[in-house]
């Protein structure tokens, strides 16, 4: 009868739940839990947002220099609107009109334009790691891809912002860009000759004003000043279109010089250490045999 009392341990069996007393509390904090992390990420979107549509509004209107230097250039409406649609980076939108609005061949053009888009692709590389999108959406993001875009998503902390950030930017981006260019051409049109207003300088000052920010160490900035001399240098003696792309020799030929110059700084102080080693091995060798 008395293994009846050590049975009752199934009483301790009923508050072996009670040991689930850690989950109550677990679940106290957690009550308290879902304030603030409902609270954190409800902040961090407003900023996401908020910095996103920044880039968006700001770059998109540029779509109206766009829509009139195309225009300028002798780009019919529906050409024009569909480079906006279709292509959707700038700066190569901006390389083919601007070889075409100089008298350049339409086949070197578009070769210009194809380079300066193939920097898109590295930024796919990237982003395709950070965002992980589902496969299904993959194709209609990568029309997304630009500078603007991978500019906000990089800089988010975490992956669902960096979601928020490329989608927001995307979206009010190639919207407002496509808007503005079509204003741009209707503008165009109702002003008549654009080389009068001088708007076919509005290209390059939209793209010199993208750069600008982006040129911060001091290697950048050379890459940039040798560009700039070969694109200006070879424009009257090349066709148009053909300064750009080999004023694009610049990055590797100045990073090639970067490269060794850090090599022969490197040799250089291996060869001062180890000349201070012998030095060093020398005189104690000379304190040695004095003694």
């Amino acid at each position: 009868m008395e293994t009846t009392v050590p049975l009752d341990t199934t009483a301790p069996l009923d508050d072996g739940p009670t040991t689930e007393a850690p989950t109550p509390s677990s679940s106290t904090p957690s009550s308290s839990e879902p304030a603030a992390p409902a609270d954190v990420p409800a902040k961090a979107d407003t900023a996401v947002v908020r910095d996103a549509l920044g880039v968006g509004v700001a770059v998109g209107l540029s779509g109206f220099a766009f829509g009139v230097t195309a225009a300028g250039a002798g780009l019919g409406l529906l050409q024009i609107c569909a480079l906006s649609l279709l292509v959707f980076t700038g700066a190569s939108q901006f390389a083919l009109v601007g070889a075409l609005a100089a008298g350049g061949n339409p086949y070197t053009a578009a070769a210009g334009a194809f380079f300066l888009g193939t920097r898109n692709a590295f930024y796919g590389l990237r982003l395709s790691q950070l965002l992980a999108l589902p496969r299904a959406v993959r194709p209609f993001a990568a029309h997304w891809v630009i500078d603007e875009t991978a500019a906000v998503a990089l800089a988010q902390p975490t992956r669902r912002a960096a979601r928020l950030g490329f989608t927001v930017t995307g979206l009010t981006l190639y919207v407002l860009w496509n808007l503005t260019t079509l204003l741009g051409a209707l503008g165009a049109e109702a002003i008549g000759d654009t080389d009068a207003w001088g708007l076919d300088a509005a290209g390059p000052a939209v793209f010199l004003a993208l750069l600008a920010p982006m040129l911060r160490t001091s290697t950048e900035r050379v890459v940039a000043g040798v560009a700039v001399v070969l694109g200006l240098g070879l424009l009257p003696v090349l066709p148009a279109g053909v300064p750009v792309l080999v004023a694009a020799l610049a990055a590797p030929a100045v990073l090639w010089l970067e490269g060794r110059r850090i090599g022969n700084k490197r040799s250089l102080s291996d060869r001062t250490a180890g000349d201070l080693a012998t030095s060093d091995s020398t005189t104690n060798k000379r304190k040695e045999a004095d003694r």
